[in-house]
């Protein structure tokens, strides 16, 4: 007997002949006789027949068609816990809703513009329309806070006079679709002025925190130039034209003063007298934009006297 370890694997040939030898095997067993036939297990062929009568027989529960009163609406916009808006907040909330409609439909207009110019012929994105929708959604839902009867839209921003701030949103409303004007609306000015108050405000916050705080003062010139170009932005602004001849005056000797000497490894560091400097530029601006002088607000005019009719 040859032990496993010591097996001689089969040629060809045998492996011919055993493979025939299988097949006539299999060939020669009748039908009815094949071991997983019913003839030859009682137990199988009952479980085949009962198999049949099951599938013959009717359903013991045939569930019902869906019914459109079955359907149910989702709030997923709408705030947990139920909120009470006044008229002057609806009135708040409703500016701050027309100015994303307007962003949104300004966005549109300029990819109009880049199809335009590839040649191609402008289409609205699916997004957009979708977007849409949903702020127009959240503007009916905050209607729902005013006394009844409910306003149309149209009417209500007729009334309080968002559609004369907004005419893109009010062309929207009529046509469904995003149309540029063709004269520039004030409220565009608005918050260009916004945000360049806003990067102000924040880079020379940035600015102070660093320069009290970091161990190197590398960046601090680069920081400075920033906010110098962010005030050249603004036109005809006396205290910031001030500010930026005092940045001018000390800006390349501030700068000199950091370039490190052959051979030195330790970080640049500004002295007393400059970071004093620095600091009463960083807190003079945030005091202006945060008091916000008369000579700032010229273009924020629009969104002040809109909320005036709310507060007197």
């Amino acid at each position: 007997m040859t032990s496993l370890g010591n097996a001689v694997p089969p040629s060809a040939g045998e492996v011919a002949v055993l493979r025939c030898d299988l097949h006539c095997s299999i060939n020669a067993v009748p039908i009815t006789e094949h071991p997983f036939s019913a003839s030859s297990d009682p137990d199988a062929g009952a479980l085949i027949a009962g198999s049949m009568a099951v599938s013959a027989s009717e359903p013991l529960y045939q569930p019902c068609v869906y019914h459109g009163s079955f359907k149910v609406e989702l709030q997923v916009k709408r705030p947990l816990m139920p909120v009470r808006l006044s008229p002057e907040q609806v009135g708040l909330e409703m500016l701050c809703l027309c100015g994303q409609l307007d962003l949104l439909i300004r966005t549109q207009t300029q990819q109009f513009q880049e199809q335009l110019g590839q040649g191609c012929s402008p289409e609205e994105s699916d997004t957009f329309q979708a977007q849409g929708s949903e702020i127009l959604d959240q503007m009916l839902q905050c209607l729902e806070h005013l006394p009844k009867p409910m306003p149309e839209l149209e009417d209500y921003l007729d009334a309080v006079g968002l559609s004369a701030m907004f005419p893109r949103v009010e062309v929207f409303l009529i046509q469904g679709s995003a149309v540029e004007m063709l004269e520039k609306p004030q409220m565009d000015e608005y918050f260009v002025h916004i945000a360049k108050l806003n990067q102000l405000l924040v880079l020379s916050q940035q600015l102070e925190e660093d320069i009290r705080h970091l161990g190197s003062h590398k960046y601090i010139p680069h920081q400075l130039s920033v906010i110098y170009q962010v005030l050249s932005s603004f036109r005809g602004i006396p205290v910031f034209s001030e500010i930026k001849k005092k940045i001018e005056a000390n800006f390349k000797q501030m700068k000199q003063s950091l370039v490190a000497e052959d051979g030195c490894r330790h970080e640049p560091q500004l002295t007393a007298h400059y970071i004093h400097w620095i600091l009463e530029i960083t807190q003079s601006l945030t005091s202006v934009v945060l008091e916000l002088p008369d000579e700032l607000t010229e273009d924020l005019h629009p969104a002040f006297t809109f909320m005036s009719q709310f507060l007197s």
